[in-house]
């Protein structure tokens, strides 16, 4: 009795794997893509591309506005290497304890209507905290 080929099967499920796989990986690249710009960047932007960014600056001295009891806050981000660049960025969870004027943050967000940035995310850099200490 002759044995059946079963090469055209195994081509369809390859075909079927390698067709799964690229959908996926072209859909989660897609969704989950975002942007990473400073303010000035951000500024020269058109407003249609600016809503999954993440935006890294400095938060200004003026216009600190806390939430109550640690949530949330509006505030002024600068751009570190221009500082007459600014946009306005209001976040309303969790502050981290790190966050003052004057630190360095990095927020994750869009930009909504008349040029306010609303954030998802914010994360504050420290690099003090992290950096090696010299012991002489």
């Amino acid at each position: 009795m002759p044995r059946k080929k079963n090469t055209p099967l195994y081509v369809v499920a390859l075909l079927l794997f390698l067709g799964g796989t690229g959908f996926l990986v072209y859909s989660g690249l897609s969704e989950n893509s975002v942007y990473f710009l400073n303010v000035s960047e951000a500024l020269a932007s058109p407003a249609e591309k600016l809503h999954n960014v993440r935006l890294f600056g400095t938060v200004a001295e003026q216009d600190l506005q806390m939430g109550q009891a640690g949530g949330g806050v509006r505030f002024v981000l600068l751009d570190k290497d221009n500082m007459g660049q600014s946009l306005v960025v209001n976040y309303t969870g969790a502050v981290p304890d790190t966050f003052k004027a004057g630190a360095e943050v990095i927020v994750e967000g869009g930009l909504g209507t008349g040029g306010l940035f609303t954030a998802k995310t914010l994360m504050t850099k420290c690099p003090s905290k992290y950096q090696k200490e010299n012991r002489g």
